[in-house]
C-alpha cells in the first residue's frame, strides 16, 4: 500500500515538474472568476473574539540573523498570539502596483483590490485556514476558533477542552502543551485557478506560512515546534472537514505564560461571553464537532481527480526514518568554490513587523541600472539557508542539515560572472555548475519562462530551490512530498523577507521548464530536482504606486 502510495506522489511530482512541455489534465480549463471562492473564509453565524491590534515589539531581521540574545517571554500571551496571526496571514493593506501583472487592469476596482499580506502566496489565493484549540491553561475560553484573515478576529465554533482530540492526534510530540495552532488547507480556494497543479502549490503555501511562524516565533522569544507527521482524521472530525477537500496539514503545540492546568472547561455548544468562567467539570465528549458551518462563496465546487489522489496518498501519517532522511540532503559539488562578501548586516537592520507588512511580489518591476550586487545576492543566500525548517517529528537533531538546496542562476550580478553556482552555505560561498547556457543567460532564462509577467533581460539573478524528492519519499513515505514543499515554502518565505529588508525586488515563480533548468544546472540524470524559482533585482525608484495600511 505504501510503495502503491509512492508510486502516485512520484507520478503526480513528475507530471509538475513537466508541465511546460506536457500540460496537466483537465486541458483547456477555464477559471470562472465570477464564482471564485472567497479570499476570507468566515463561520457567519460564529460568536467573534476581536484581537489585540497591538503586540509586542519584534527585533530586526540582523536581530534574527546574528542571534542575538533576547529574552524567553516565557509563553504564549494573546497579544503575542494575535501578532503572530496578523502579521503573518492577516490583512495589512491594500496595494495598487504599477507592474505588467496580466489582472492589472482590474486591481483598480475595488472589488478586485490586492490586499496585501506579510506571507507569500501562490497566485495570492492564501487557501491555508489557522485554527486556534485552546485548552485549559487558555487566556480565552477552551474550545476551537477560527482566525478570520479579514477581519482579524477569532471565530469561536466550539466551546469546551477537545485539545485531547488533537493530543491524541500527534502524540508525545505534543510534549507539555494543552492548546494547539493547527494549519489546515482547503483545496477550492486554490484548484479553481490551479486545477491539478494546486495540491503543488499548496503545499509550498503551507511552507511559506510556518517560515513566517518560525521568524515571529523567534522574534518574540516563544517556542513554536511544527508538526507534520501526524494522523489528519481526527483533527479533520473535529473541526468539521471530510479530510478530501479541506484537512489538517500541520500542528503548532501551544504553552501559555504563567499558566496552570485548570481543569475545567465550558460544556459543549453553551455560548458564553469572553472571559466568562466556565463551570468546573464540564468536558467534551469524544469525537465532538465544531457546530458552525463555513461560508461558501462558490455555486459550484470542482473536484480534479489527480489532486485527490495524491492528497490521499500522501495523507498517510509519516513515519520517518531519521537516518535515512539526514542522508537525503542535497551534498556539496565539487569545484573551486567563489567566495561571496560578507553579508550586509546594516541592510538587515529593519523590523521583522516592518518587513513582513511591506514584503510585495515584483511582477513586472525589475528594472538595470542599477544592478544587483554580489553581496545583495550573498545577503539573501545567507538569510534563506540560516533557518531550519524539519517539523518536531520528524526526528532530526538540530543540526541536521537541509533537504533543500539553493542555485543561482547569475543573470546581471555586479560581482559575479555570470553562470550557473550552487551556494554553500556552511562556506558563504558558490560552487561553479555547469557555466552559462549557449545563447546566453538572458535569453536561455525568457526562453523557459512561460508566462508573460516579467522580462528576464532586467533581472540580475535567479534563484533555484531543489530537493532529493525520491530519497526523502524512501525516508519519510508519501508524506515526504508536503514534508519537502514545507521546507522549500520556508526557504522561499526567508528569501522575500531578506530581499524585502535590503529594498531589492523579489518574486516567487513556478513557470520555468523544469527540464530545461535541471539541465543548465547539471542536474539531468540525478535525483535533485529544482521546484521552485525565486527572481531577484532592484526596481526603479519612482514608480506609481497606492499603499493603504490599515
Amino acid at each position: 500500500m505504501q510503495q502503491e502510495a509512492r508510486t502516485v506522489v512520484r507520478e503526480y511530482a513528475e507530471a509538475v515538474f513537466r508541465r511546460a512541455r506536457t500540460p496537466m489534465e483537465p486541458l483547456n480549463y477555464e477559471v470562472d472568476w465570477a464564482d471564485q471562492p472567497s479570499r476570507h473564509l468566515s463561520y457567519p453565524d460564529a460568536p467573534r473574539l476581536p484581537l489585540p491590534a497591538d503586540g509586542p515589539t519584534l527585533p530586526t531581521l540582523r536581530d534574527l540573523f546574528t542571534g542575538a540574545d533576547r529574552p524567553p517571554a516565557g509563553g504564549w500571551t494573546l497579544p503575542a498570539l494575535a501578532t503572530l496571526l496578523r502579521l503573518s496571514y492577516g490583512v495589512l493593506d491594500r496595494r495598487l502596483i504599477v507592474n505588467w501583472n496580466q489582472d492589472l487592469a482590474k486591481r483598480t476596482h475595488f472589488e478586485h483590490a490586492v490586499w496585501g499580506r506579510g506571507t507569500a502566496s501562490g497566485g495570492g489565493m492564501y487557501p491555508v485556514e489557522i485554527f486556534l484549540v485552546a485548552g485549559a491553561s487558555a487566556p480565552l475560553l477552551p474550545g476551537v476558533y477560527h482566525y478570520h484573515t479579514g477581519q482579524h478576529v477569532l471565530e469561536r465554533l466550539l466551546l469546551g477542552d477537545v485539545a485531547g482530540t488533537v493530543r491524541a492526534a500527534v502524540g508525545d510530540a505534543a510534549g507539555a502543551a494543552d492548546s494547539f495552532l493547527v494549519a489546515s488547507i482547503r483545496f477550492w480556494k486554490n484548484s479553481f485557478k490551479y486545477n491539478s497543479f494546486c495540491y503543488h502549490v499548496v503545499t509550498q503555501d503551507l511552507g511559506a506560512l510556518l517560515g513566517s511562524w518560525d521568524l515571529l516565533a523567534q522574534g518574540l522569544g516563544v517556542p513554536l515546534p511544527r508538526l507534520l507527521g501526524f494522523d489528519p482524521a481526527p483533527v479533520d472530525r473535529l473541526l468539521g472537514f471530510d479530510g478530501e477537500r479541506e484537512s489538517a496539514f500541520a500542528v503548532v503545540p501551544l504553552s501559555w505564560a504563567g499558566a496552570e492546568p485548570a481543569g475545567a472547561t465550558a460544556p459543549v455548544g453553551v455560548t458564553a461571553p469572553v472571559g466568562a468562567t466556565a463551570p468546573a467539570g464540564a468536558t467534551a465528549p469524544p469525537e465532538t464537532r465544531v457546530r458552525y458551518r463555513a461560508f461558501e462563496r462558490s455555486r459550484r465546487l470542482r473536484e480534479f481527480p489527480a489532486v485527490a489522489a495524491v492528497h490521499r496518498a500522501a495523507a498517510a501519517p509519516a513515519v520517518p526514518d531519521p537516518d535515512a532522511l539526514a542522508a537525503a540532503a542535497p551534498g556539496d559539488l565539487p569545484g573551486e568554490p567563489v567566495a561571496l562578501p560578507a553579508p550586509l548586516l546594516d541592510r538587515l537592520a529593519r523590523p521583522l513587523s516592518m518587513v513582513l507588512a511591506t514584503r510585495s511580489s515584483s511582477f513586472g518591476r525589475f528594472r538595470r541600472p542599477p544592478e544587483l550586487t554580489a553581496a545583495e545576492l550573498g545577503t539573501t543566500l545567507a538569510f534563506a539557508t540560516a533557518g531550519r525548517h524539519h517539523p518536531a517529528d520528524a526526528g532530526l537533531p538540530a543540526d541536521a542539515p537541509s533537504l533543500t538546496r539553493l542555485w543561482v542562476f547569475a543573470n546581471h550580478v555586479d560581482g559575479l560572472a555570470t553562470g550557473t553556482y550552487a551556494y554553500c552555505p556552511r562556506r558563504h560561498a558558490l560552487l561553479p555548475a555547469a557555466g552559462e547556457p549557449a545563447g546566453g543567460m538572458s535569453a536561455f532564462l525568457q526562453q523557459q519562462y512561460f508566462l508573460t509577467n516579467y522580462t528576464m533581460g532586467q533581472v540580475g539573478a535567479v534563484l533555484a530551490i531543489s530537493g532529493r524528492l525520491d530519497a526523502v519519499l524512501d525516508a519519510v513515505g508519501p508524506r515526504g512530498y508536503r514534508l519537502l514543499n514545507a521546507e522549500i515554502g520556508a526557504v522561499a518565505q526567508r528569501t522575500y523577507c531578506a530581499a524585502t529588508a535590503q529594498r531589492i525586488g523579489c518574486g516567487a515563480v513556478l513557470g520555468f521548464d523544469n527540464v530545461a533548468m535541471d539541465d543548465a544546472l547539471g542536474l539531468t540524470g540525478g535525483d535533485e530536482r529544482t521546484v521552485l524559482f525565486l527572481l531577484l533585482g532592484h526596481h526603479p525608484e519612482d514608480v506609481a504606486d497606492v499603499v493603504y495600511r490599515l
